[in-house]
């Protein structure tokens, strides 16, 4: 039948409930030529901007209306409210990687300790519950790499290996009508094309000949790989060579376990003094890295022993005593951004000390400690913890550990594709997004570049983007 005769198509609306880089949830609702109508979502993370914390309350979509969902990898700024979808209705599968149906029970149940500290210090009413958890674990269910499964009549998900993470995940969704070409959709995920602790295969070619959208994040859109200089090293060996201590806030998964290799791998070097003790705090941080001997996790053998000398494992009963110790360490402690975990007990005592370091390793949000502690002048005043502190500590960060591809490899990716119908750029800071958008048009020249946001979404068929229209979405 031609084009002409057939009255309907297939489409696919795609939009992000998050304009901003954390929250992240892809929101897609299918229409079927039959009148039917499939929902499902990618991802459905935490907000953690201070002026978007109020977005986490509520979805503007209904959540018992969800099909199934696709998690790309464990991060809270993607899972963290899940919980919260299963609590209001949401009864569908939730497809991930085997790794990261192994690391859900200990990320969800810590955001839930998290949200629960959060509740009781601001006195507010908590986002879920632990049954919310347990249940949401109950409907998680593993997918292999590389294996194409059948989620129902009209839609088809494959998995990929990405190197942001262990885990992590990205998903072709095709979306299948009889008499018409599918519709196919590659959520790239955090994307990275290498890992430290796993090999990351290229892409099928057969995926790359496919004419495809990419809905693709930009968190360093703005930035080129040249400009990630190593720094963490020097600044490391020179601070303990200073006699000072080192504050290291670090993310529970992979960015822990790549500090504690580099660290070692600086004491093999003689770049660091194997007498310098090395802290290592945050339950779900070891919690992970005890997950890291696990043969399921499929890591490189070499990379199984990323231990430090000299590492102790601090806890309730003996971290007041350890952060009182005036003595030179090395305190690596969650959670990166500097808000949550352990760090901000560690940041109260040493951020007023001028023979201390705070080296953030990974991308700080605006709002949080972090962030506020790299923008304070020296000298000046800052909050930890509701109390007042004069900034005397040098507060520094590097971007060389990041595990998200900066603009140029992001391009690099997106020209492997022969058949590039439409990019949609998501996850990243609205001016990073819309420059990176505008990259992509002129480098990379795929038939339509569109940005996701709370405002817009966009319409995709068989022959790639339609339209725009806008959201309820407030």
């Amino acid at each position: 039948m031609g084009r002409g005769k057939l009255q309907k198509r297939p489409c696919a609306d795609i939009m992000s409930t998050s304009s901003a880089v954390t929250g992240s949830c892809n929101w897609v609702v299918v229409k079927l030529p039959n009148d039917s109508t499939i929902r499902f979502i990618v991802d459905c993370g935490l907000f953690l901007e201070k002026e978007c914390e109020n977005y986490n309350e509520n979805f503007p979509f209904d959540p018992r209306k969800v099909d199934f969902a696709l998690l790309t990898h464990i991060h809270n700024d993607h899972c963290g409210r899940l919980p919260l979808l299963v609590r209001k209705g949401f009864e569908g599968t939730i497809y991930a990687s085997n790794e990261t149906c192994i690391f859900a029970p200990l990320a969800l149940n810590d955001s839930l300790k998290v949200l629960k500290d959060t509740a009781k210090r601001k006195h507010t009413k908590e986002l879920y519950a632990e049954r919310d958890v347990q249940n949401t674990i109950g409907q998680c269910s593993a997918i292999e790499y590389n294996t194409t499964i059948c989620v129902n009549e009209h839609i088809k998900v494959t998995g990929f290996k990405n190197g942001h993470l262990v885990g992590a995940m990205m998903f072709l969704v095709q979306i299948c009508y009889p008499g018409c070409d599918n519709i196919n959709l590659l959520f790239t995920g955090d994307y990275n094309s290498k890992n430290l602790f796993f090999e990351v295969p290229d892409l099928p070619q057969w995926v790359l000949e496919l004419p495809v959208t990419v809905i693709q994040e930009s968190t360093y859109g703005n930035m080129e790989s040249s400009e990630m200089i190593p720094v963490f090293g020097t600044n490391i060996a020179q601070s303990t060579r200073n006699g000072e201590t080192v504050i290291i806030p670090v993310f529970s998964l992979g960015r822990s376990q790549e500090i504690l290799y580099f660290l070692k791998r600086m004491q093999e070097n003689n770049e660091l003094e194997r007498e310098v003790p090395i802290f290592f705090d945050g339950k779900l941080a070891q919690n992970y890295s005890s997950l890291y001997k696990k043969k399921e996790l499929g890591l490189k053998a070499e990379m199984l022993d990323f231990l430090p000398e000299n590492l102790i494992m601090v806890n309730k009963e003996n971290r007041e005593r350890i952060i009182k110790e005036p003595s030179q360490k090395i305190v690596i402690t969650t959670s990166g951004m500097g808000t949550h975990g352990p760090a901000p007990m560690y940041i109260q005592e040493y951020v007023s000390r001028d023979n201390a370091l705070i080296h953030f390793t990974g991308y700080t949000a605006e709002g949080t400690l972090g962030r506020i502690l790299q923008e304070t002048p020296t000298g000046k005043m800052v909050l930890v913890n509701s109390l007042a502190r004069r900034k005397q500590a040098r507060v520094v960060s590097t971007k060389e550990f990041s595990a998200h591809a900066k603009a140029d490899e992001m391009c690099d990716f997106l020209k492997k594709f022969k058949k590039l119908q439409m990019v949609l750029v998501t996850h990243g800071e609205p001016k990073t997004k819309e420059s990176f958008a505008d990259r992509i048009l002129a480098e990379v020249r795929p038939k339509s570049v569109g940005i996701l946001n709370r405002e817009y979404l966009h319409r995709i068929d068989e022959f790639g983007f339609r339209k725009t229209m806008s959201t309820k979405f407030e």
